[in-house]
């Protein structure tokens, strides 16, 4: 190790520009270190250096922590406090959630049933589920509000069977387990995983798409204390727990966001990893360490790392280790080794792990196999869990991760326990279900051991057992998992807040986009829901002109505007507060949609109904956080997303990455996602008003509330017309609205159907056939393709089930049956946006759209390079006259001369 000029080494990480200010002094402590290292022995030396750091931290001198430490427990036993409950009783209420749980997952795979399911995961977790359960987790009705908890989706049959136990759930739901619409009619059975939408009363957070419980928990642990600092809710009670698996750490939204939970000092958050050393085909880190992995990252992060590695029967063990040699094993076996040891026996582990080391092998012998077979492991370890949970309720500033080591499968037996294959097991034979009795210790008869479908146990009504489990919910707050939704609908803002998006642009062009932020400055003027408003903006608030918003609403930030910005002379100056309005999340589109998520829901998770506006480049919302939204919507999430520099040609110097002319495409897969690609701003003034009555106001019947609105919006400059007289307001919301209709006299007619930005090119082409072939045109303004597809649909299916009525008419087949001639659809997305109404329209169908990628050029040749001008309407619209019978075939020939069209063009496809 080489020393720098002033002795300092610099791989230690220590400054290099540090001076030493007494070089004695300095060479003392270096000559004590060696002597304790010469006459105590390096373990020793590691002890007091270790100490000195604990001392320094504790001290603030501002030494950098180690990022990993011993692979031990981070809670010294002589730490630990003293448990508070009856271990006995708690033990027994495990146990028959152990059984339940397995059973149930066991009875689905009955025969004409086998739906699949999982045990594993739950026998792992049990402990550190019931520990929160009955001593930590916060209901609804606890003073302060409740705490949110991300159960881990496997885990989800031990959250029934407890459910069961509460007398929340009945047998028959229980075997109704993956079995929504067979079992007992419709919302007989129960969900797989946690899943809100599919169990609106008892399951609060999806969790099972992995990845997202850790992201989505880090953001409503932020908006929670969003709510707080901008004094809308007191919620410095409530706290976030999130169990995750050490398996779905690799995903990356796990550590994606760990960052901003120590950054904005998240300690109203905790991180419960159980970490069973397997992922669902084998280890996950077979030859490394995940615990000591995970540290490091959370500790570099800057959070509070908790380790639960240990059971108890090994602390006499640890404090007879005076040379460290069993701290060297523990140090040094891979994971792989540890998962191998619990699926062998005690004599195994004997051998191959105690065996490695003359030392270990004495420190052992007076205990049997069997015994060193129960050395337990942390995660099983009531106590030792308490004492974790505790310390991380009681640490401040700074977010906890408690990192739990378990054994997946555990006490389900040896077929089970720490097998590879154990994720996929489903079934238990009946030798398997006679151990499993056994070991937890049940009063179950032989008799009763039915191989297809063994029975449930639930004690006697007035046990200890129950009455327990009861008291402590109730000293607690009420049962857990558990989704109200305690909300009044809101006073929505009258029709005047709407004025400047309804009395266009004058002279001056603006895009949507800008039209749209023009609206929402209004909305957010109103006294009665104006400050419900949440702008979430992924670093491109400039882009959108949202800038606009920094000097009234501000940048949230939990720790003010400390620094002095260095545009602080200008009247859009980038301006932070802890009680700002906007949440300006970076470039993270991830952490903006859980942002999203958490304001979203704030309806159910706070009663406090919060409208978020979430603004971005449109490529890269549903394409890149399409399974976030998809989460998003199975939670229920209420609110606005705006997919900002909308269309294929529209954002045209960007080229292939950016350029989106699919994303309405993508929209339309969610069922809980109403997507409109309006033209002009009055029409999302009138969509907005109708997004906000039926979120946030009184829907009407039969109308579903937990939708959220995708709206796209555009950079082009174009001018906003006022709402005409006329406006055809449900024509708006239903999908289609005639904007400008032909002249009336006879002749040749099409009917051309233009989508957002592709309006002028559609008005323009009206006038090019009219003034150079003699066609007439109706332009009719669609505002959205997936709303009219939706309403076909839905008549198609009512049609199908009612052959005795009248069969209904979907609305843009009434609308269009009146109109004659061929139909021409155009776009700034691909073809597949607007074909998605092709089935029910009458007359000939076509469509122009921007399949393909994207390119950099200027509008005008991207478009005529995707088809979609207005002279590329024109030649379309003649060749489906001529098609028809109505115009010669010659007539389109002589279009694409005038206009200039090559006939040979690029595919654009390709």
């Amino acid at each position: 190790m080489t020393p720098t000029p002033q002795g300092l080494p610099e791989s230690l990480g220590l400054h290099s520009q540090l001076l030493d200010l007494d070089p004695s002094e300095t060479q003392e402590w270096l000559e004590s270190l060696d002597q304790v290292v010469d006459h105590a022995g390096q373990n020793r030396a590691r002890y007091l250096l270790l100490s000195i750091l604990q001392r320094a931290r504790d001290r603030r001198v501002g030494v950098a922590n180690l990022r990993s430490t011993d692979y031990l427990n981070t809670i010294a036993p002589d730490a630990e406090p003293d448990f508070p409950g009856d271990e006995h009783l708690e033990q027994r209420i495990r146990a028959y959630n152990r059984w339940n749980a397995a059973v149930m997952v066991h009875r689905a795979q009955r025969p004409g049933v086998g739906v699949g399911g999982h045990i594993s995961t739950y026998a792992s977790a049990a402990a550190l589920f019931e520990v929160g359960f009955n001593h930590f987790f916060r209901g609804h009705d606890a003073a302060g509000g409740g705490d949110q908890i991300y159960f881990q989706g496997h885990a989800s049959p031990g959250i029934y069977a407890r459910a069961f136990l509460e007398g929340r759930l009945t047998s028959d739901q229980l075997d109704g387990f993956r079995q929504e619409f067979s079992h007992s009619g419709a919302g007989g059975g129960l969900p797989s995983y946690p899943h809100p939408r599919l169990m609106p009363k008892f399951w609060e957070f999806p969790t099972v798409s992995m990845g997202l419980g850790p992201i989505n928990a880090i953001y409503q642990a932020r908006f929670n204390r969003y709510l707080h600092n901008r004094g809308l809710k007191d919620t410095s009670r409530q706290r976030v727990w999130a169990f995750l698996g050490d398996g779905e750490m690799d995903e990356p939204e796990s550590l994606g966001a760990i960052g901003v939970a120590a950054r904005e000092e998240l300690d109203n958050l905790t991180f419960v990893v159980n970490c069973n050393l397997q992922r669902l085909d084998g280890p996950v880190r077979g030859n490394g360490k995940i615990i000591q992995e995970l540290e490091s990252y959370f500790s570099g992060a800057g959070w509070n790392v908790i380790k639960v590695i240990w059971g108890r029967e090994w602390d006499s063990l640890l404090a007879a280790d005076t040379d460290g040699a069993l701290l060297n094993l523990m140090n040094t076996t891979p994971d792989g080794d540890f998962q191998t040891y619990k699926a062998e026996s005690g004599a195994f582990v004997r051998e191959q792990f105690f065996g490695r080391d003359p030392r270990t092998v004495a420190m052992v012998e007076h205990l049997s196999d069997n015994e060193i077979w129960n050395l337990k492991r942390g995660g099983h370890d009531y106590r030792k869990l308490y004492a974790a949970y505790r310390s991380a309720t009681e640490h401040t500033g700074q977010p906890t991760v408690i990192l739990a080591k378990t054994i997946k499968g555990w006490t389900l037996g040896s077929r089970f326990e720490g097998r590879n294959s154990t994720h996929q097991m489903k079934k238990l034979t009946l030798d398997d279900l006679r151990a499993f009795r056994d070991r937890l210790f049940l009063e179950i008869p032989d008799a009763s051991l039915d191989a297809v479908k063994p029975p449930y146990f639930r004690p006697s009504e007035g046990s200890p057992e129950l009455e327990y489990l009861q008291d402590r919910r109730r000293a607690l707050g009420g049962y857990l998992p558990d989704r109200r939704v305690d909300c009044r609908p809101l006073e929505l803002p009258p029709a005047a807040a709407y004025r400047i998006a309804r009395r266009g642009s004058g002279r001056q062009e603006i895009a949507t986009t800008m039209a749209f932020v023009r609206l929402l400055k209004e909305l957010m003027k109103d006294p009665e829901i104006g400050h419900r408003f949440v702008p979430i903006i992924p670093d491109e608030a400039r882009t959108f002109g949202l800038d606009s918003l920094f000097p009234s609403k501000k940048i949230y930030s939990p720790h003010g505007q400390n620094y002095l910005s260095v545009d602080r002379d200008q009247m859009l100056s980038y301006q932070e507060d802890i009680h700002g309005v906007l949440l300006h999340e970076g470039i993270t589109e991830a952490g903006s949609a859980a942002s999203w998520t958490a304001a979203g829901t704030s309806y159910a998770t706070h009663g406090e109904p919060m409208i978020p506006l979430y603004i971005f480049y449109s490529m890269f919302g549903f394409q890149r956080t399409g399974d976030q939204l998809w989460a998003a919507a199975d939670q229920m999430t209420r609110g606005f997303l705006l997919g900002a520099t909308a269309g294929r040609t529209t954002l045209n110097g960007e080229g292939l990455q950016h350029q989106d002319g699919h994303s309405l495409l993508l929209a339309s897969t969610n069922p809980a996602c109403i997507a409109y690609d309006a033209a002009y701003s009055f029409e999302l003034a009138h969509i907005t008003a109708d997004a906000l009555r039926r979120m946030y106001g009184e829907p009407r019947a039969g109308e579903d509330q937990n939708v959220f609105y995708y709206l796209t919006l555009y950079n082009e400059p174009t001018p906003q017309p006022p709402e005409p007289p006329d406006v055809d307001i449900p024509g708006i919301l239903a999908g289609m609205h005639r904007y400008s209709p032909a002249p009336a006299r006879e002749g040749p007619t099409v009917q051309i159907l233009a989508a957002g930005i592709a309006m002028p090119w559609a008005l323009e082409a009206q006038r090019l056939l009219h003034t150079d072939w003699g066609i007439l045109a109706d332009v009719w303004s669609v505002t959205s393709w997936t709303q009219l597809r939706r309403d076909a649909l839905a008549t198609d299916d009512w049609n199908l089930a009612h052959p005795d009525q009248p069969p209904r008419i979907p609305y843009v087949t009434r609308r269009l049956s009146k109109s004659s001639g061929p139909v021409i659809a155009v776009s700034d997305w691909m073809r597949a946006v607007p074909d998605q109404i092709a089935p029910w329209v009458p007359g000939i169908w076509a469509s122009l759209g921007t399949d393909g990628f994207g390119h950099s050029d200027t509008r005008s040749a991207l478009r005529r390079h995707f088809g979609v001008d207005a002279q590329s309407i024109v030649v379309r619209a003649l060749q489906q006259l001529a098609g028809s019978g109505e115009l010669d075939s010659s007539v389109v020939d002589e279009a694409q001369r005038t206009y200039h069209l090559d006939t040979h063009r690029h595919d654009p496809q390709q």
